[in-house]
């Protein structure tokens, strides 16, 4: 960068009316962020733009979509390996359940507030590891209640994994390519696969939780020994470490083969510009340190009506699909089930071969959603809609099959609609959080989403599940989350996440 004989103040000056020239490529609205915070992200996202899609971004494509992955791998294979295990240990399936939600609600708050706390590396190489040890671990429970309780603690490690990894994909990634947060969803298609082979061909009930375990290690093996994760620098930046972010931003430069002109000057420059800005000062950032378990990341989350609009918005969508997808997923199977033998055809081999078929659905799905959410009259928020209207639609629709044949069929299409409904909510919610505040909201999502997942076994318990009641209800409230997602203020296509 030139150090030519110019005035600071003029620079400055310059520097932020260029800035304010490119507000119309922010993702949130005007006035949601502090000016001083705004200004130094656009620097950061010019800078990581800059960079490109290199060999940094694939290596996290792989390892965060390990937390896609695990965030359906267990919930599926706990709900196919559910009458074995209720069984062996003569107690009612449902509480089993409950016990997994529980955990799930933990780690969506404390991974998910945490990692705007103490950082996004702590919690991306905690997580796998805790599910991959309480998981094998649980294969000795002596009881139910040993079991229930595991399955709660390596649950807490699952529900933290996407509050956690999506932030994290986002923030290194170039705003042409955050398309690319929607194509993880791809991830839930290879393990809704693997949990249906890995139970076919595994006759033990305990052999298939010690395969997941190990598998968790081995994959938290993979992100702490073989790809070094740098701290996010827009983390950093927000919490007043300039020059920390500026290293990581080259250091990123050169895992990529390339090189940053960003220099320290660039961000600190806005400090002089408004006193009304954030402090970004040493003593600042120790004062936030102590000051960490106030509710100001919450509050950011609703600093103008646009954005507490939207923010209330995004966390209903995830509470009726938080109720709608656990309620359908611990039902199907026995369904699935019930009516291959009424069909006649009801099978072990023809069950997991239907699954199976089923999953690999969701490859294509993710596909095509990382097309629609670039669509110009689509976007984000068109794809959202439409995808999970459809997905209500096409789940009712399945209690009208009359042959095996016509079932497949219907919850093929629910598969496929449902991928390209969790890859863009996936991908969209991060995009309508700023950084600084960007785990909170992930984690007040996710919180609702877990909250509402709680309700599912509890309803089982009451439940007649022989009859279509459980499949019309999360049909309904797949519904009724499409037409909110109408209403959402906040189009993130084209616009690069702050």
């Amino acid at each position: 960068m030139s150090t030519s004989e110019v005035n600071p103040d003029e620079e400055t000056n310059s520097r932020w009316k260029d800035l304010s020239r490119q507000s119309s490529i922010d993702a949130l609205p005007k006035g949601a962020l502090d000016p001083v915070y705004a200004a130094k992200a656009e620097v950061l996202n010019r800078a990581i733009q800059d960079i490109g899609f290199g060999r940094y971004q694939r290596w996290l494509f792989v390892v965060t979509g390990f937390g896609w992955l695990v965030d359906n791998l267990w919930p599926v294979s706990i709900s196919l390996i559910l009458t074995p295990v209720v069984t062996e240990f003569h107690f009612r399936g449902p509480f089993f359940s409950l016990s997994q939600n529980i955990g799930l609600l933990v780690g969506a708050i404390v991974f998910g507030l945490g990692c705007d706390i103490w950082g996004r590396r702590v919690s991306f190489n905690s997580t796998l590891l805790l599910v991959g040890v309480f998981a094998t671990v649980a294969a000795g429970a002596p009881g139910y209640v040993f079991l229930c309780v595991f399955a709660s603690i390596w649950s807490i490690g699952v529900g933290g994994n996407l509050p956690v990894d999506s932030a994290i994909f986002l923030e290194f990634l170039p705003g042409t390519h955050q398309y690319l947060l929607t194509v993880l969803s791809i991830w839930w298609a290879v393990s809704h696969g693997l949990s249906q082979i890995t139970e076919y061909g595994l006759a033990l009930l305990w052999g298939v939780v010690i395969i997941m375990g190990v598998l968790m290690i081995v994959m938290w093996a993979i992100r702490f020994f073989v790809f070094k994760l740098y701290e996010s620098p827009k983390y950093l930046m927000g919490r007043g470490r300039d020059a920390e972010a500026v290293e990581v931003v080259h250091k990123v430069a050169a895992f990529n083969g390339t090189t940053s002109s960003l220099t320290l000057k660039d961000l600190t420059r806005f400090d002089r510009t408004s006193g009304k800005g954030v402090d970004t000062s040493a003593a600042a950032a120790i004062k936030r340190n102590t000051e960490k378990f106030q509710s100001n990341h919450i509050k950011a989350l609703f600093a103008s009506a646009k954005l507490a609009w939207s923010t209330s918005l995004i966390i209903s969508i995830w509470a009726l699909i938080g109720l709608a997808f656990p309620l359908y997923n611990a039902f199907v199977p026995y369904y699935l089930a019930t009516r291959g033998a009424t069909f006649g055809d009801g099978s072990t081999y023809v069950t997991y071969r239907n699954e199976v078929i089923i999953a690999s659905l969701g490859i294509p799905g993710a596909i095509v959603a990382g097309w629609l959410v670039e669509l110009p009259k689509i976007g984000r928020k068109g794809a959202l809609a439409s995808s999970t209207l459809l997905t209500g639609v096409f789940l009712m629709l399945s209690t009208r099959a009359r042959t095996s044949n016509q079932l497949l069929g219907w919850n093929c299409a629910y598969n496929f609609t449902s991928n390209i409904m969790y890859g863009v909510l996936y991908a969209m919610t991060p995009e309508l959080f700023p950084t600084k505040d960007r785990g909170t909201g992930n984690g007040l999502a996710a919180t609702a989403n877990r909250i509402f997942g709680i309700m599912a076994p509890i309803i089982a318990l009451e439940a007649n599940l022989a009859t279509e009641a459980p499949i019309w209800i999360s049909g309904v409230l797949f519904i009724v989350g499409g037409a909110v997602a109408l209403l959402l203020p906040l189009e993130t296509r084209g616009k690069s996440a702050m």
